[in-house]
């Protein structure tokens, strides 16, 4: 189990933690930008009706498996890690909490508000402006809380490693 456990946990989380980072970087550092200057010349048809659906799918999915492919390391020792239990646990616990509330937000705020933005939900346009800005916010939170996250969770790698399986 502690090849499986670390070996295919640890390069499922890193895969799905790169996949869901860099959708998120994508959006807030490329889509947003583009969206705008497609709403100027009414060009933005092709990203909200083919790009963003799809990126929003594995972005979503992304942070699931990112969160469960931690857990499956963590082990036994989930709760140590979450509760903090052991000091040796305390940086994996931060990045752990950030990547949960980041997860979070992926799926409370920003999936059901870009379901209205994109039309997959109907909603009115105040309701959509009101979305609009509730998931620029948690995105552009979940962008500046994964700096911190990705240091906790790679930092302390070697130490939750040696603390869990010696």
């Amino acid at each position: 189990m502690d090849i499986i456990q670390l070996g295919l946990g640890r390069w499922l989380h890193v895969l799905a933690g790169v996949m869901w980072i860099g959708l998120l970087y994508y959006f807030n550092f490329v889509q947003v930008d583009a969206l705008k200057a497609a709403a100027a010349d009414n060009t933005g048809a092709g990203i909200t009706k083919h790009v963003a659906p799809r990126a929003l799918f594995w972005f979503r999915w992304a942070a699931v498996v990112t969160f469960l492919a931690g857990a499956m390391i963590a082990g036994k020792h989930f709760f140590d890690v979450f509760l903090f239990l052991k000091p040796a646990y305390y940086p994996i616990g931060v990045g752990a909490w950030l990547g949960t509330i980041m997860l979070f937000n992926v799926w409370v705020l920003i999936w059901p508000n870009q379901k209205k933005i994109l039309g997959i939900v109907s909603a009115t346009d105040e309701e959509k402006a009101k979305a609009r800005r509730l998931a620029f916010l948690a995105s552009r939170t979940n962008t500046m809380l994964s700096i911190p996250m990705l240091f906790f969770m790679t930092a302390s790698g070697g130490v939750f490693r040696t603390a869990v399986f010696g």
